[in-house]
């Protein structure tokens, strides 16, 4: 095919090796490269995000070890029909490229018409590369696969950076003199409750400690008498043998 029927995004969407960390961002966490910018054929990462606010932005998602892309995110940019979905995190995904297999399937079933991978009924192919090799074979070109989209934003909100969470009654409108006094509050209620959870430890213990001190004395007294008596009462009492027999 020429150069100019096959987008280039395109070509980076099949190629490319996505969630590879990004060298832009190598020393910030999550910076691995899950986006692809449609408009600058590029692979980037959430935090190469503000670069990028105006342009196509797709996500690429990770399913069983593999790069794949929701329904409803590639049906915008090509014609995901007769791919088999499969379903993560309650949404349909189609793997881009094809997976590997050790054999080749060899019964009457379903199976994709490029690859020969099992496949579920009505289904085709098993991933989008399988279904654009088929395409580019039949129509010598894409041109009734690809699809015209203006505006692609991300489905999913990603941020370079990860607010911390606080707990904080739903509702309540506080201030940042009352939140601070309550913090106040919460730290001194919490140091007075490990207080009082030491002190009751303290004395359950020295009150465990003196009744085991009790028992202890009763049974060594109990004991030291015991064996007394017991061999005197060995000494006065003849042998026992066995019968004859």
């Amino acid at each position: 095919m020429e150069s100019g029927q096959f987008p280039a995004w395109l070509e980076v969407l099949l190629k490319d090796k996505f969630f590879n960390a990004c060298l832009d961002h190598e020393d910030v966490k999550k910076n691995e490269k899950n986006i692809l910018c449609i408009d600058c054929c590029l692979s980037i990462c959430p935090h190469c995000l503000s670069s990028h606010t105006s342009h196509r932005l797709l996500q690429i998602r990770r399913y069983v070890y593999r790069d794949v892309l929701r329904v409803e995110d590639g049906s915008k940019l090509m014609d995901c029909s007769l791919i088999q979905p499969y379903i993560t995190n309650s949404s349909k995904v189609v793997f881009i490229n094809e997976r590997p297999q050790s054999r080749q399937f060899r019964g009457s079933g379903n199976i994709c018409i490029t690859c020969d991978r099992s496949l579920q009924s009505p289904y085709l192919f098993c991933s989008l590369s399988c279904k654009i090799s088929d395409v580019i074979m039949r129509q010598r070109g894409l041109s009734g696969f690809l699809r015209v989209c203006n505006v692609l934003d991300l489905t999913d909100e990603v941020t370079t950076t990860t607010p911390s969470s606080t707990l904080e009654p739903t509702g309540s409108t506080r201030t940042t003199s009352e939140s601070a006094g309550n913090g106040e509050d919460m730290f001194w209620c919490q140091a007075l409750a490990c207080t009082a959870t030491t002190e009751i430890v303290r004395k359950k213990r020295s009150s465990l400690s003196t009744t085991c001190r009790r028992v202890t004395e009763v049974v060594s007294t109990t004991d030291t008498e015991a064996p007394v008596n017991f061999l005197n009462r060995r000494k006065n009492t003849p042998p026992q043998r066995a019968p004859l027999y």
